[in-house]
C-alpha cells in the first residue's frame, strides 16, 4: 500500500513539472503587464451611433477595410452611455460617436479611462421648430427642449443665447448650465436625453437637436434649422476613441487612417452635402 501510495505521489509530481515546463515553453497571450494582448488579425469591433457614424463606418467595411487587411464590425446604439461602457468593459474595441466635453465629463463621473484616437467629422448643432418659422417669434411661455448631458446642453444654451432666444451670465459658454441663464425672457427650457429631443420635438415650440439626431430625424440642418452652429473653430469634433492602453492596437491604426482618408472625405461630402456632417480630421486637441 505504501509503495504504491509513493508512485503515485511521484507520478503526480512529474506530471505537475511537465505541465509546469509545458506552460513556460508555450506561447503567450498575456502580456507582462497582464493585459490580454490583441490579435491583428481578429475582427475590430466598434460601438457607434447610426447616423452618421454608423454610416461612415459601414462605408469604409464595405468599400476600404479589406485592403488594409482590416475585418470591421459595427455595433449601433441609440443611447449616448452605452458606448463608452461597453468599450470600458471591453464588449468592443472602440467606439465613434462623440467630441471631448462630452467624454471628459462622461469619464469624470464614471471613473473610465475611454480617450480619443483620430478626429473624423462635426455635426453642428441646430435649432428646429415645427410651430414657429423664425427664433424671434419665440415668445414668453414657449418652450424650448434642449439636451440634458452636461456638455451638450452647454453648447445648446450657448446657440439660443448667441441667437438672442436667451441672455446667460457673464463668462458663461459652452460648459453653461441652467443656473448659467440670466434671462430667458420667460421661455420654459425642458432638458430631455439627447436621444428623446428630436422624436419629442411636436411637443414643444422649438428644440435644440445634435445633428446625428436631426439626420436620423430626416431633419436637414441647413434648410431646416432656425440656426446652426458654425463649423469655424468648433471645438466639437467627433473622434474614434478606445479605452486608455488599446490606441497603439494596429487594428485601430488602421482604422484610424482609414477614417481620415480621401475616400472617407469625399463619402461624406456627398453624403451630407447639406453641411450636416463636416470632414474634421486630425489628431484630437488637449
Amino acid at each position: 500500500m505504501r509503495t504504491t501510495r509513493n508512485i503515485t505521489v511521484a507520478v503526480a509530481a512529474a506530471a505537475a513539472v511537465a505541465l509546469g515546463a509545458s506552460a513556460c515553453s508555450a506561447p503567450s497571450d498575456v502580456s507582462s503587464s497582464g493585459d490580454k494582448k490583441k490579435d491583428s488579425s481578429a475582427p475590430l469591433t466598434v460601438a457607434a451611433s447610426p447616423t452618421p457614424h454608423g454610416a461612415i463606418l459601414n462605408f469604409v467595411k464595405e468599400k476600404l477595410a479589406a485592403k488594409e487587411g482590416l475585418t470591421l464590425e459595427v455595433k449601433e446604439f441609440n443611447d449616448y452611455n452605452l458606448p463608452n461602457k461597453v468599450t470600458e468593459d471591453g464588449q468592443v474595441d472602440a467606439n465613434f460617436f462623440q467630441h471631448k466635453p462630452f467624454l471628459d465629463t462622461y469619464n469624470k463621473k464614471n471613473g473610465t479611462h475611454v480617450v480619443p484616437v483620430v478626429n473624423v467629422a462635426i455635426e453642428p448643432l441646430g435649432v428646429y421648430s415645427k410651430k414657429v418659422e423664425k427664433l424671434s417669434e419665440l415668445t414668453s411661455g414657449n418652450t424650448v427642449s434642449v439636451p440634458n448631458d452636461p456638455s451638450n446642453e452647454g453648447r445648446a444654451l450657448k446657440l439660443l443665447a448667441d441667437n438672442g432666444v436667451i441672455t446667460l451670465k457673464k463668462g458663461a459658454g459652452s460648459d453653461a448650465k441652467l443656473t448659467d441663464v440670466e434671462d430667458a425672457k420667460g421661455i420654459k427650457l425642458l432638458e430631455l436625453e439627447a436621444g428623446q429631443v428630436a422624436p419629442r420635438l411636436a411637443d414643444v415650440d422649438a428644440a435644440v437637436i445634435n445633428g446625428n439626431f436631426a439626420i436620423g430625424a430626416q431633419l436637414k440642418p441647413s434648410t431646416d434649422a432656425l440656426a446652426l452652429e458654425k463649423p469655424a473653430g468648433n471645438p466639437y469634433a467627433n473622434f474614434l476613441a478606445v479605452k486608455k492602453g488599446n490606441e497603439d492596437d494596429p487594428r485601430v491604426k488602421k482604422l484610424a487612417k482609414l477614417l481620415n482618408s480621401p475616400e472617407v472625405k469625399k463619402f461624406i461630402e456627398d453624403k451630407y452635402r447639406d453641411g450636416s456632417v463636416i470632414p474634421a480630421f486630425g489628431a484630437p486637441q488637449g
